[in-house]
């Protein structure tokens, strides 16, 4: 025999009353009925203001439970994590994910996409397909066409989302998406001051050009550099030339950066990223550059750059911080009904780890 709706709704709300918060899923499970029953009884008692209701999450509005209730999902809920494969620097964030969501008994399931345009759309939609309730992504975006076609998607994804270590441009489609980005222009800034502050007037930067960070990094040194007033002067180049996807360039930006320091006078480089970095040393080191006595070199990532000969002065990106706030900022939204709260984009602050590559300058090279 069928059991009575009326029933079945005041079974509904013990249940959340007695936990303050509830899955729709283990609802459904526990009065074995099917989920979209479930849904439709959430709704209604939603209309008549005796429950809340965010993603898959059900909330009780009762004052005694609401002062108790634990601003998470219940234990079982599934996020989705999408990262680019083969991307060490986004190792340390989804560590401090995962902290945070095994502390909270939440599911993490990784899915890497692959060095391809749009591949992370296809995993977005398996993820959604398997039950996942939130999503906390890193797209690759390799050229600001990538980023664009992503954009209308991704806005329109159906259940609450974070971008890690990206930041959509203003007014775009993802302009109020949650985000938890480090503020590379003061990354950048630091690397600056640090060389202009040990005498450094004239500063090649190196950059990759193949995703949102090294874009922001090449405008940020641009802006930083350019209004300085104690630096004489400056250049900027690809790292690599394998490093850029959006071209053309000139030949200055394209050429070997050796010759370009040399061209310049310079007496120090920014480089980034580490692996890069490390290459750049040990080209330099091959034409008879010492580092730091000729050449002082900051890095920017600090993956890998206190493993190098000299251990590389490097702007170090909080990392596992990103991941950890991205995380503790899906579990609000989880938690809450959604609309409840206005998009936040949170910026965490690099430091600068001073190592053995950079140093006083002892003359500059000739032009």
């Amino acid at each position: 025999m069928r059991e009575p709706v009326d029933l079945r709704r005041q079974r509904i709300l013990a249940a959340v009353q007695a936990r303050g918060t509830a899955r729709v899923r283990d609802l459904a499970d526990e009065l074995q009925v099917s989920v979209v029953t479930v849904r439709r009884d959430v709704e209604e008692l939603t209309r008549e203001g005796r429950l809340s209701r965010g993603h898959g999450v059900v909330r009780s509005t009762l004052p005694a439970r609401e002062t108790v209730a634990e601003a998470v999902p219940a234990a079982g809920d599934r996020v989705a994590v999408v990262v680019p494969v083969r991307h060490s620097y986004l190792t340390e964030t989804l560590h401090g994910a995962r902290t945070v969501l095994e502390r909270a008994g939440v599911r993490m399931a990784l899915h890497l996409a692959p060095q391809a345009s749009g591949a992370e759309r296809p995993l977005v939609e398996r993820a959604l397909a398997d039950g996942a309730d939130g999503l906390l992504i890193a797209p690759r975006w390799r050229a600001r066409a990538d980023e664009e076609a992503d954009h209308e998607w991704l806005a329109g994804v159906g259940m609450p989302t974070v971008l890690m270590e990206r930041r959509p441009w203003r007014g775009s489609a993802l302009h109020a998406l949650d985000s938890v980005c480090s503020d590379h222009w003061y990354g950048a800034h630091l690397a600056v001051e640090h060389l202009v502050g040990l005498g450094h007037r004239r500063i090649v930067f190196a950059t990759r050009h193949d995703s949102p960070t090294a874009r922001a990094l090449r405008a940020a040194f641009t802006e930083i550099a350019g209004a300085h007033p104690l630096v004489e002067r400056w250049a900027w180049a690809l790292v690599a030339p394998e490093a850029g996807v959006d071209g053309p360039y000139g030949a200055d930006e394209t050429a070997e950066l050796p010759a370009l320091m040399r061209g310049v006078g310079a007496t120090a480089m920014v480089l980034h990223g580490d692996v890069d970095a490390l290459m750049v040393v040990q080209r330099l080191a091959e034409e008879g550059v010492r580092v730091p006595e000729d050449c002082s070199v900051v890095a920017y990532d600090d993956v890998v750059a206190g493993l190098a000969s000299p251990p590389l002065t490097a702007v170090s990106p909080p990392k596992a911080e990103v991941g950890h706030t991205a995380a503790e900022l899906l579990l609000q939204r989880l938690a809450e009904a959604p609309g409840s709260r206005p998009g936040r984009r949170v910026e965490l602050l690099p430091r600068l780890m001073v190592r053995g590559s950079t140093d006083r300058p002892c003359e500059t090279l000739g032009e």
